[in-house]
């Protein structure tokens, strides 16, 4: 065999591989996978125990992430009925086209405790304003550098939500607002590198996503991009910030390319538990 057929027979030979590897990558970027962690959330008063939280965030609707996808995560969301229900940024990609069907599909989302979000950098770049109209309209609580207390009887804690740590200002001190030390502080940050530099020790636990677990991963367990300037420390799950801890999730949607390799698309639904 020449020279040139061997090169012709090695690439013919590549082909299937590359189309079933394509192929898989777009199946995992819609086999969502719904992860259940019990997390604790210091001075989590009795009457909250065993709280459950549904987080969804970086759904990116668009062009690689369809409406009928978002309504089959809003849809499982709903079958699982949690006390509350959080998301954690990025509603669009692309273009602002996407923003508005996509709050129409979140209008369904329904909890007992509420339905809350915050901002993630793809709401500055694709329309800031229209993602906040889709808040209102959708009756969402947009949580931008704000809290809210959320009480079963005489018991409470606060819940908050900061702003985009790339696009906008984040301010943890006014989004816990009057809370003790002695309270409950559940913060909501889509980038999970907040945690590095925040030194208030209110906040007993952070949900954030942003970094899709990498959305591709190597079979060693490390994905060669991560959004983050700490490397592969917030790629996902359950992380040890300085001063507090933080649940990263794998989000929804994807970006840059429409598939997902050895990082499945995570709703979860955290169980909250006292120390």
């Amino acid at each position: 065999m020449n020279r040139r057929n061997f090169l012709k027979a090695a690439a013919a030979s590549l082909i299937p591989g590359i189309a079933g590897a394509a192929a898989y990558g777009l199946f995992e970027s819609g086999w969502v996978q719904i992860t259940r962690p019990a997390l604790v959330l210091p001075n989590l008063p009795p009457a909250f125990e065993g709280t459950t939280v549904a987080f969804l965030t970086d759904i990116h609707h668009g062009p690689f992430t369809s409406l009928d996808y978002v309504s089959a995560v809003v849809r499982t969301t709903l079958a699982l009925r949690p006390d509350l229900i959080v998301l954690g940024g990025d509603y669009s990609l692309k273009d602002a086209q996407y923003i508005r069907p996509c709050f129409s599909a979140l209008a369904a989302l329904k909890a007992p405790l509420g339905v809350f979000g915050v901002l993630g950098s793809h709401d500055y770049w694709h329309g800031l304003d229209d993602t906040r109209d889709g808040f209102g309209a959708a009756k969402i609580t947009e949580l931008t550098n704000r809290g809210v207390w959320l009480e079963r009887g005489k018991s409470r804690f606060r819940l908050a939500g900061v702003d985009d740590l790339w696009m906008g200002k984040v301010d943890v001190k006014g989004a816990l607002g009057e809370a003790s030390e002695t309270d409950a502080c559940l913060l909501l940050s889509h980038n999970p590198d907040v945690a590095e530099k925040m030194r208030d020790p209110r906040a007993g636990l952070m949900l954030s996503g942003h970094t899709h677990g990498g959305q591709v991963v190597f079979p060693t367990g490390g994905a060669p991009f991560v959004p983050s300037h700490y490397g592969q420390k917030y790629l996902k799950g359950l992380v040890k910030a300085p001063h507090t801890s933080v649940y990263v999730s794998r989000g929804l949607g994807t970006t840059s390319a429409p598939f997902r390799v050895g990082s499945r698309p995570e709703l979860t639904l955290v169980t909250l538990q006292s120390a």
